[in-house]
């Protein structure tokens, strides 16, 4: 039985400060509200520039708590506006000296449900990560949502399968990927690595990339956001890759039962064999 479920994600380009950040992000979700649209998600970090193409201590001003700083607190005022559910990407503090790459999860009433820590932090050039940020330890979560389950894995995690396995073994039917990813570096996996776990787990997954040259850095990040079937196909088509853009489309949830009744990869699964997969 067909259970569509319209959503929608913004790539955007870095406007110079956080409140008109704020404020084009909740334009665009009203937008996409009107256009019928029942969830949303930002990219990385989305009230911020991408800061770690450098080490400064500066940047640690961007960090706020999570739920109550104020850009979650608005984020739940916007999900009660529009009816819509709310994934969003910011720089958590909890307490002095630890720092998390977070996103908050809104559900359409304004409820907080919950949030998810980026596990896998990267420290190359352009993307100094673990200068700010310590490494998730809440696990996968999965929150019950007004469209159903929904997951979330930052930027960098999409390299590693296991936290995607996880995520659809906790029940996830859709998994927003918020991301900050730069031409040349890894253009060619951002075609494949989120299609690739999309059929590999058998949920949606809507991948959202920044876009545009930014103050602190050279990276330029080549938006090309899309949305993802369980198959592999994208849906509809992906977003510009030079400029801001606001997608919406329907994700026909059905198709999860369809492909995990002809495919069978949680039945043949053989946990009974992985034990080294987690050895150090």
């Amino acid at each position: 039985m067909a259970h569509v479920v319209r959503a929608a994600l913004v790539q955007a380009t870095w406007t110079g400060d956080t409140e008109s950040m704020i404020t084009k992000h909740e334009e665009h979700a009203r937008e996409a509200a009107r256009q019928g649209a029942r969830i949303i998600g930002f990219q990385e970090v989305f009230n911020a520039p991408y800061f770690c193409q450098v080490q400064e201590a500066e940047h640690y001003r961007w960090a706020e708590p999570v739920p109550d700083g104020p850009t979650v607190t608005r984020m739940r005022a916007l999900a009660r506006e529009t009816g819509m559910v709310v994934v969003v990407p910011v720089f958590e503090v909890e307490q002095s000296g630890f720092y998390f790459n977070t996103a908050a999860v809104i559900d359409a009433d304004g409820t907080y449900l919950g949030k998810y820590r980026k596990h896998h932090i990267p420290q190359v050039k352009g993307f100094w990560e673990k200068y700010y940020f310590k490494p998730g330890n809440l696990g996968w979560p999965v929150f019950e949502t007004a469209v159903g389950r929904v997951g979330v894995y930052i930027c960098y995690d999409r390299h590693f399968p296991e936290g995607w396995r996880q995520l659809g073994l906790n029940g996830a039917q859709l998994v927003y990927n918020p991301s900050a990813t730069s031409r040349g570096l890894s253009a060619y996996l951002w075609q494949l690595e989120q299609p690739a776990a999309a059929v590999a787990n058998e949920y949606f997954i809507a991948a959202i990339n920044r876009v545009g040259v930014e103050e602190y850095g050279d990276n330029d990040f080549y938006g090309t956001s899309y949305f993802v079937d369980p198959r592999g196909q994208t849906v509809g088509d992906a977003a510009s890759d030079k400029a801001e853009e606001l997608l919406v489309r329907d994700l026909d949830f059905g198709l999860i039962d369809e492909v995990r009744q002809q495919w069978a990869f949680y039945r043949d699964r053989r946990p009974d064999a992985y034990e080294g997969l987690v050895q150090p």
